[in-house]
């Protein structure tokens, strides 16, 4: 056992400077991207946005575990170190799907985790609430969690459905938005709430709205930064952190969008060389 634990040590610490894959459905996972970008800024990222399916929040589990298992295979074949599943929907659905492909090759992260340990670290939460796609929410994957660790904490969960295609169609920050945003923040489920999640990677683009919704008086757990400060304690505790020049960032879509690559040029702020990857034919 001890000649096993060895091997697997030497393995992933040659791998050091490889490259950190990144998937989600659409633009929503460039927020994490991005953040991981701040405070890791010697790693190269690969990212997969899979436009061909998005969104992932109304598709079924099966669908969304197959889509899942081979964008894995797809950032496998490209040496990633770690793979960040960037995508709540698919990190409630699809994050065993996920591990059991990768196996040892890789540190799988999902989106769900570091949220909900943040939240119970943090404390003063009372009652949370919870907002995503359908999938995510449906799965129950903060709900059970949250209730599991605390007793104290009362979570209210809604889906808002609209809110991702919206953002993948690049209606935020203006008039359309706000009233979309402020319809569901206002519905009953939410009521007396002294915390969101943000439970799709897609809302810290609507972060700004949302807390001028509610007028700086609740907490707004933001996904993007929380993931991106745990993917970085988890590659320090595994010896992970590149010790080379980064090579540039690639980024990959199952079909192409416009709003895509303003987004991908927005975030990182220069020019994004965007390439077509149809894996789905490519499988077959």
């Amino acid at each position: 056992m001890a000649f096993l634990f060895t091997l697997a040590f030497r393995m992933i610490s040659s791998s050091a400077n490889n490259p950190i894959g990144v998937f989600d459905s659409g633009i929503g996972g460039l927020t994490v991207a991005a953040a991981m970008h701040q405070i890791l800024p010697n790693e190269q990222l690969i990212y997969f946005g899979d436009t061909a399916h998005l969104p992932y929040g109304d598709k079924s589990p099966d669908n969304i575990k197959e889509f899942a298992k081979y964008i894995s295979a797809f950032l496998l074949e490209r040496n990633c170190k770690v793979i960040v599943i960037a995508c709540n929907t698919a990190s409630a659905i699809a994050y065993q799907t996920v591990k059991n492909e990768v196996k040892n090759k890789a540190l799988v992260i999902n989106v769900i985790d570091p949220v909900i340990d943040e939240v119970i670290k943090n404390g003063k939460s009372r009652h949370v609430g919870i907002i995503g796609t359908k999938g995510t929410i449906k799965s129950g994957a903060y709900s059970k969690r949250i209730k599991k660790l605390s007793s104290k904490v009362k979570v209210s969960s809604m889906a808002t459905p609209l809110l991702a295609p919206m953002i993948e169609e690049g209606f935020y920050n203006n008039k359309i938005s706000r009233t979309i945003i402020s319809d569901y923040l206002s519905r009953p489920y939410l009521t007396g709430i002294d915390a969101l999640v943000l439970a799709c990677t897609h809302y810290p683009l609507i972060k700004s709205e949302i807390v001028q919704h509610y007028k700086n008086k609740i907490h707004i757990y933001d996904s993007a930064n929380i993931v991106a400060q745990y993917v970085k304690e988890m590659m320090l505790k595994n010896q992970l952190i590149s010790t080379v020049k980064p090579k540039k960032h690639k980024f990959y879509v199952s079909d192409y969008t416009t709003s895509f690559a303003a987004s991908a040029s927005r975030f990182f702020k220069d020019s994004i060389q965007l390439e077509l990857y149809d894996l789905w034919n490519y499988k077959k």
